[in-house]
C-alpha cells in the first residue's frame, strides 16, 4: 500500500512538470524564441513585449528585402 501510494504521490509531480519548450515564450509568429541571448546558429529579428530576443534560427530568417536600384 506504502509504495501504491509513493507512485501516485510521483505520478502527480511528474505530471505537474512543464513540458521541455514551455520556458521560453515564443515569437515570430511561432517560429522564434524570447530569451535574454541567442545561440550561435540563431539570430535576434527584433525585440519581444518584455524586452528580450526574438531569437529565429538562421534557417527561418526571411531574406532580405531588395532594394530598388537607382541609375
Amino acid at each position: 500500500m506504502t509504495q501504491l501510494l509513493l507512485l501516485l504521490v510521483a505520478l502527480l509531480v511528474l505530471g505537474h512538470a512543464p513540458p521541455g519548450r514551455s520556458e521560453f515564450k515564443r515569437c515570430w509568429k511561432g517560429q522564434g524564441a524570447c530569451r535574454t541571448y541567442c545561440t550561435r546558429q540563431e539570430t535576434y529579428m527584433h525585440l519581444c513585449p518584455d524586452a528580450s530576443l526574438c531569437c529565429l534560427s538562421y534557417a527561418l530568417k526571411p531574406p532580405p528585402v531588395p532594394r530598388p536600384e537607382y541609375e
